[in-house]
């Protein structure tokens, strides 16, 4: 490899490593600092970059892809405050497991703390966040430092695709001069082969510097027949929660409920919802609606349930487990607690998908199918009463939007109602629905990037379906349509404000709530149509949204969908809706 300087040969050592061990895009945001990183991708014939204008839109396109997949696209900026702007994806990609490999520019050391210009502290800026943090060295042209820039790019990935997932941070600092031009005696003419090139000229290495071997946390024999003989009783659940990438086996998952006859509550981000297993597996998914106290105070309590994923969405599915007095196992491959009612008895630490897989030869408790048609009915008088209720508030949206669903679907839902109307009116499918959301820390920014990013990363057709707020809160990120070629169905659920506060006791006092917590914008988003060259209509009624849904999916381009709700109307219809369904459960034998 011949460079005309350290700063070129440097970049060029760490994207062609990162490309030898998989990385197949990068996102780059526009600055000084980053040119020899930023040349080096651009550069490379292996790895696609995807320019973004803002720092943050970046990241979070980054985070869908990853998300998406389970596979790391790097995220390169300039020094200063462009670094900062990636905190909040960083975060989420934290607390969702997400991997991702953060390449942050910087100054030479001398210059920081000195008031220099765009300079920074950027050392460990993002905190507890970032699984592996390292400032690397200056670059120089000898092969220690070349070796060893080598090994970091592999333990860099390795620690973003480890258990748990998420995000590492790279501080790589440059002087000038920054772009590819010659400097005198920079770089020596005797570097090694290995070092320079990463490869042995004398054929005995190709391919990447190192090699990762990655193994699962797995029981022994003998913990795997303690966690059947817990498992082996006549009530059990599984619940599921929103999965880690890059998802849990739907058919392992299909064969432990199989083998117990256990009634698989799924969460609709947890890859369970959706697809073919639907037609042999007891997948529950109106839980949100009758797990009341009233519906079901009767019910004997579960003897045991394993739980797999992050929390689970629905607060009445968290507070009915909170309630029973069954053996809860979560099982989490990281040894990590997440559970916050404290209500479980046993973390397992395995991974979820093998678990399943060997459990389920093992398991040897009665197959009770009264328990299991206990919640198989009680499912069922749910979507019953959805289907019975035409009117066009906003759960209905998301019900349309999966029940018109094209086979395959990648589905972004935004936070913070869109998830819950999911959860509650998404009737379970076999078609090929990857239903993903940003529920690590849960916010509305970065909602579009991040839809437009996961849409990057797969040939199936993406509807990104979010409220107002959030549409507001990333609307640069629509810039990603054209720059970055991806086509999408957009919904746009606009109820003018906050529409979650109305499920709050807040709603109660006003003032403040209209202007402090639903704080109605009156924003008139249809100049976005022009404003980022994509097709925007606005429609009003049920069947016209049906018929704009439907056309949508079916033709290229991207398309934004409006439907303006009312928020105080959507929620009484949730609340008229719920109680109907429990009054039915409650009725059943």
């Amino acid at each position: 490899m011949t460079a005309p300087n350290r700063n070129t040969l440097w970049a060029r050592a760490l994207a062609d490593e990162l490309a030898e061990a998989g990385v197949s895009a990068v996102c780059i945001a526009p600055g000084s600092r980053s040119t020899p990183l930023t040349v080096a991708f651009a550069r490379h014939d292996d790895i696609h970059v995807f320019s973004h204008l803002d720092e943050r839109s970046a990241a979070y396109f980054a985070l869908g892809r990853a998300r998406r997949t389970g596979d790391v696209t790097p995220l390169v900026c300039t020094s200063g405050t462009a670094a900062a702007n990636f905190h909040p994806a960083v975060i989420e990609a934290s607390q969702a497991r997400v991997p991702m490999l953060v390449l942050t520019a910087d100054r030479p050391p001398e210059l920081r703390d000195s008031g220099a210009n765009q300079t920074i502290d950027q050392e460990k800026l993002y905190g507890d966040s970032v699984r592996w943090y390292k400032d690397l060295p200056e670059p120089e042209a000898t092969d220690r430092k070349l070796r060893g820039l080598r090994t970091t790019a592999h333990r860099a990935l390795a620690k973003a695709t480890g258990t748990p997932s998420g995000p590492v941070h790279l501080n790589v600092p440059f002087r000038k001069p920054l772009e590819p031009v010659p400097v005198d005696g920079d770089v020596p003419p005797d570097l090694s082969p290995l070092a320079a090139d990463g490869r042995d000229s004398r054929g005995g290495r190709s391919g990447a510097y190192v090699q990762t071997t990655r193994g699962v946390p797995q029981l022994d024999d003998r913990e795997l027949q303690q966690v059947a003989e817990a498992l082996s009783a006549e009530r059990g659940l599984v619940v599921a929660g929103p999965a880690d990438p890059p998802g849990v086996d739907p058919e392992a998952m299909a064969v432990f409920a199989h083998g117990t006859g256990f009634p698989v509550l799924a969460d609709p981000l947890s890859g369970l919802r959706f697809g073919g297993h639907v037609r042999t597996t007891p997948v529950v998914g109106g839980y949100d609606g009758f797990l009341a106290d009233e519906a079901v105070a009767d019910w004997p309590d579960p003897e045991v349930v394993l739980r797999i994923g992050a929390s689970p969405t629905s607060k009445p599915l968290r507070k009915y487990l909170a309630r029973t007095d069954a053996r809860q196992l979560v099982v989490d491959p990281a040894a990590e607690w997440r559970e916050a009612e404290f209500a479980a008895s046993d973390l397992v630490v395995a991974d979820p998908s093998r678990l399943a897989a060997h459990v389920a030869r093992l398991v040897s408790g009665p197959d009770s199918s009264a328990w299991r048609d206990r919640w198989l009915s009680a499912d069922r008088e749910h979507w019953a009463a959805v289907d019975e209720t035409d009117d066009p508030f906003e759960g209905r949206i998301l019900a349309d939007v999966v029940d018109l669903a094209p086979d395959p679907l990648t589905l972004f839902v935004s936070n913070s109602m869109p998830v819950r109307d999911l959860d509650r009116f998404a009737r379970p499918s076999e078609e090929n629905v990857t239903a993903l959301g940003n529920r690590g820390a849960s916010g509305i920014e970065g909602i579009i990037s991040t839809a437009l990013g996961a849409g990057s990363a797969t040939t199936d057709p993406l509807t990104l379906v979010v409220g107002d707020l959030a549409y507001y809160h990333d609307m640069n990120g629509l810039l990603a349509l054209g720059r970055c070629d991806v086509d999408a169905t957009v919904v746009l659920v606009n109820n003018d404000g906050g529409g979650i506060f109305h499920m709050l006791p807040i709603e109660q006092y006003d003032p403040p709530f209209t202007s402090q917590f639903k704080t109605p914008h009156g924003l008139d988003f249809e100049a976005t149509g022009d404003l980022y060259d994509l097709e925007f209509e606005c429609v009003d009624g049920r069947d016209a949204f049906r018929e704009a849904y439907a056309e949508s999916v079916a033709n290229s381009g991207t398309q934004v969908i409006e439907m303006q709700t009312d928020a105080e109307e959507s929620h009484r219809t949730r609340e008229a809706l719920h109680e109907r369904v429990v009054e039915r459960v409650a009725e059943l034998d």
